[in-house]
């Protein structure tokens, strides 16, 4: 009986301690964040027209294949990534993909005003101009015909890994998924999206373990809300396709995940187990004592 009232005293104690503490840490050391919003709310979309994928593929053809590839389609890229990016400070995107990746209002709204949709007024504010032009000349039919096309073409299915490569990899490197033969380096060399970003953007080998799936679910969906003022765009990803980029990540940077939650599972139980006979031993000692 004197082992549970110290046991009960040491758990209150630990639970005044931690509703002291938890409060303070979620609204100062960690305040609250927004959910992400995966239907891009607050940018200027498609307003519900249905465009038409026929009449896209000819405004695609004479505005967009002058910069992006789309290799699926047979609009090849016209430079190397190197020159590319010594042209635009980041490699053009492929856009054989980007109407499966991509939120289709989201998506309207780049094509629109790039600046806007991806949150960065305050990096492009007059005296630098953002690598793609704003198409708002166009009207919200043709933009949504633009976004028919591109969903037409789109793959039906991707790999977690293309996705991630599509995605992300135009600036970031994720080296432990190919530490050898460095495919897996970010396509735009070092220099230039160093001065396009301002800073070398991070290598996400380890981020699933120093962010957390959590933090990188809302990072992805709006930088903003955890870094004000960073250079890294909204990017406009469905949440399909978001859980695809941190699904590779978790396999790259955390492969034993799976493999460390069963053998926690079985831990838990061992002890579990162990107490058991253990208070069951203690009990019969000391009535041999009494």
């Amino acid at each position: 009986m004197r082992e549970l009232k110290v046991f009960a005293v040491v758990v209150i104690v630990t639970l005044i301690t931690y509703w002291g503490v938890e409060p303070f840490a979620h609204s100062q050391m960690h305040p609250h964040i927004d959910a992400p919003d995966y239907l891009y709310s607050d940018v200027d979309g498609l307003k519900g027209i249905v465009g038409n994928a026929e009449a896209g593929a000819e405004l695609v053809a004479a505005n967009c294949t002058a910069c992006h590839s789309i290799e699926s389609q047979g609009f090849p890229k016209i430079m190397d990534n190197a020159t590319a990016a010594a042209s635009y400070g980041v490699v053009p995107p492929d856009l054989g993909s980007a109407g499966k990746l991509y939120d289709a209002n989201y998506l309207a709204a780049f094509i629109k005003d790039p600046v806007t949709a991806s949150k960065l007024a305050h990096v492009y504010t007059g005296e630098k101009a953002h690598p793609m032009p704003a198409y708002n000349w166009m009207s919200d039919e043709e933009i949504a015909n633009i976004v028919a096309y591109l969903q037409s073409i789109a793959p039906a299915e991707m790999s977690n890994k293309e996705v991630f490569t599509n995605a992300c990899s135009r600036c970031h490197g994720i080296k432990y998924a190919d530490m050898m033969g460095g495919s897996m380096a970010a396509q735009t060399p070092k220099a230039d999206i160093k001065a396009y970003m301002g800073k070398l953007p991070p290598d996400l080998s380890q981020y699933i373990k120093s962010r957390g799936e959590n933090y990188l679910h809302e990072f992805i969906n709006d930088p903003q809300k955890h870094l004000h003022g960073t250079a890294m765009p909204r990017v406009g990803l469905t949440k399909a396709s978001e859980d695809q980029v941190v699904a590779y990540m978790t396999e790259v940077g955390d492969s034993k995940k799976a493999e460390r939650n069963s053998t926690g599972l079985n831990v838990l139980a061992y002890l579990v187990i162990f107490a058991i006979f253990a208070w069951l031993w203690k009990a019969k000692i000391w009535r041999e004592v009494h």
